[in-house]
């Protein structure tokens, strides 16, 4: 089960990259519902053109120095495709938010059923010790959406989990996008987002810079 803010709902061409590139742009983002399906929401975005990690976004890449992240396309060829990816995301979900958010049998879906999944990329992240988590994601040319990540729930420290997202802002940057979707706001629970500079945020009519302001709206909706 999803919990979204959500302003407004809509279906579009999935295929069509101009059209949907425009609904990112108006505040929309792809969601695991159906295909081209896209909800109107708190959206969070990262201008890329200029953008440089500030001492936070540095500190916390120095902790994990040797992240191997390596793009895989989708969707994934059922016969190549590890069960272990699912259970990982499941147990990761039902740890971190609870039972049913996220089942094994719909990531295996998005990752590999093309008439029903928006996602085109699994981002797979290792460390010395092995496959340490996974992101699925959307990415066209000007468009980058951080959609689901997860990763070894008991293994890694949570600040691992922004290492990911860092690690997934420097690949829209060198694919040349825009901007760099990371999700929605809705509660203080998504505040941890906001460790970049050049962020903008979607208020159901325009995007706004005032990061104090979102954190009042948020507060304000809790």
């Amino acid at each position: 089960m999803e919990n979204y803010l959500q302003f407004a709902e809509t279906t579009v061409d999935a295929d069509n990259t101009a059209e949907v590139s425009a609904k990112y742009n108006d505040g929309y983002l792809f969601t695991r519902k159906a295909k081209g399906n896209m909800y109107q929401t708190r959206s969070l975005r990262l201008k890329l053109a200029g953008f440089e990690f500030n001492s936070e976004n540095r500190r916390v890449l120095r902790k994990f120095p040797v992240i191997e992240v390596r793009e895989l396309s989708l969707p994934i060829v059922r016969e190549d495709y590890d069960w272990k990816i699912h259970k990982m995301g499941k147990h990761f979900y039902e740890k971190k938010f609870g039972k049913g958010i996220f089942s094994a049998a719909k990531i295996k879906t998005l990752l590999t059923d093309k008439e029903k999944s928006n996602f085109n990329l699994l981002l797979r992240y290792s460390l010395p010790d092995g496959i340490a988590g996974y992101a699925i994601a959307y990415l066209i040319s000007d468009v980058f959406h951080y959609a689901y990540p997860f990763y070894e729930f008991e293994k890694y420290p949570s600040n691992f989990g922004m290492a990911m997202m860092i690690r997934a802002i420097l690949i829209a940057q060198k694919s040349g996008c825009s901007y760099a979707y990371l999700g929605s706001v809705r509660s203080d629970k998504d505040l941890y987002k906001l460790q970049f500079e050049g962020l903008e945020w979607f208020d159901g009519a325009a995007w706004q810079t005032s990061l104090e302001e979102l954190k009042r709206t948020v507060r304000q909706t809790i």
